[in-house]
């Protein structure tokens, strides 16, 4: 079974969201999303709108994923791809070299972005962020 893992706040959900889960998906057999908690959002001054728990649940509901883990440090990444026996990390393009240093535990692979959404342009249409 190849196992494949993605890191996120997944905040406000979108098709862009839902685009990068299926492709990373379809990138293996089982997909473990490590969610970013509200206290390691806080750590980088960032705010969900929806909590660690509500986000979770959303994760959980989606057809693609089939783990949700917390993510809680940006060190944490090589201890999860230890402990999941984790053949790929799959990120969005955004993301492009910055987790190459993960390589030597597994495949890195970043995906092209969904260009037209964003949770951040979302966020500032509606005034919430």
């Amino acid at each position: 079974m190849k196992r494949v893992i993605t890191y996120g706040t997944f905040d406000l959900l979108h098709y862009g969201h839902i685009r990068l889960l299926e492709r990373a998906k379809a990138q293996g057999d089982y997909l473990i999303v490590a969610l970013s908690t509200d206290e390691f959002n806080a750590g980088k001054n960032k705010k969900a709108y929806f909590s660690w728990d509500e986000r979770r649940a959303i994760l959980e509901a989606i057809r693609s994923v089939d783990l949700v883990i917390p993510e809680r440090t940006w060190a944490q990444k090589a201890e999860d791809i230890v402990r999941y026996h984790v053949d790929m990390l799959v990120m969005g393009d955004d993301w492009e070299g910055k987790f190459d240093q993960f390589s030597e535990l597994c495949e890195v692979k970043y995906l092209a972005r969904t260009a037209e959404i964003s949770t951040s342009q979302i966020k500032s249409d509606l005034s919430i962020g």
